[in-house]
């Protein structure tokens, strides 16, 4: 796909997208990532290969143990992250996003760029 469609083209891929239940397709994603932190989530752990929870926590200003825990236990269930629990001493756990999860990436680049652009 090139880098830049018409409203026109838009309107015509995206008339032509519906999901079988006539949904528009973005909408799993934005379910996907919708909350205060996810996203935010996804930002650190895009910056390290893997990641222990307690430097995560440490990247995302703000957000509680709990809180911490639920959301990667959601983006887990949706398949973006991967969970893997080390049983040494001291056992430890390290999460890093998964294929799917990278997969994200060109569409966060898209949004840094209008972030950059209109939001700043």
């Amino acid at each position: 796909m090139k880098e830049r469609v018409t409203f026109e083209e838009y309107v015509k891929i995206a008339s032509n997208s519906a999901t079988e239940s006539g949904n528009c397709p973005v909408s799993g994603l934005l379910l996907m990532l919708q909350g205060k932190w996810k996203n935010q989530i996804i930002y650190a752990m895009s910056l390290n290969d893997t990641i222990r929870f307690g430097k995560l926590k440490k990247e995302v200003p703000g957000i509680t143990n709990t809180m911490l825990t639920n959301t990667l236990r959601e983006l887990e269930a949706d398949g973006l992250i991967h969970r893997e629990q080390f049983n040494e001493i001291p056992p430890h756990v390290e999460y890093s996003l998964t294929e799917k999860g990278r997969n994200l990436f060109p569409i966060f680049y898209e949004m840094l760029k209008w972030g950059l652009r209109y939001a700043t």
